[in-house]
């Protein structure tokens, strides 16, 4: 995969800001013509860069008033473990994401319930029923200051 040149980058910073813009609006925004700025489009998409394009939704207007971020230990750490805790994890809708991280917890699950009591449920019995559970470490986010998806390009 070639480097990013600077032409790359203002489309990347473009598409994190208004991913519904369309090729010409890029085109203009990044001073390119139509034809060359959707070969850099199709060149980013074909080389994994750009993964995807999705809606920012509002959890809150959704009825996902609490986030929490909770700290799992597992029973074991053998690849067999983690492979299948990952797998159940996954499956869950309540959790946004799973991350393998270091210190006295193997993973970091960020997690939206409808409200704390929609989170116990969860918690027992959905991500505590997992064999291979042994600790979960739970922290409710009072106040969300602000969460930020795009990457610095």
């Amino acid at each position: 995969m070639a480097p990013l040149d600077k032409k790359d980058k203002e489309v990347l910073r473009a598409l994190q800001n208004n991913a519904r813009m369309s090729n010409s609006a890029l085109a203009e925004h990044v001073s390119l013509s139509d034809t060359p700025c959707l070969r850099r489009v199709k060149k980013l998409q074909s080389d994994g860069i750009i993964e995807g394009y999705h809606a920012k939704l509002n959890a809150k207007s959704l009825g996902l008033s609490v986030l929490v971020y909770a700290f799992v230990r597992l029973s074991e750490n053998s690849a067999v473990a983690a492979s299948q805790f990952e797998s159940h994890v996954e499956s869950l809708a309540h959790v946004l994401s799973c991350s393998v991280i270091s210190g006295s917890y193997d993973y970091l699950l960020e997690v939206v319930a409808e409200d704390l009591e929609h989170y116990e449920f969860f918690l027992k019995h959905k991500l505590a029923t997992q064999h291979h559970v042994a600790a979960v470490e739970s922290t409710i986010v009072l106040k969300q200051t602000f969460s930020r998806r795009s990457l610095p390009i």
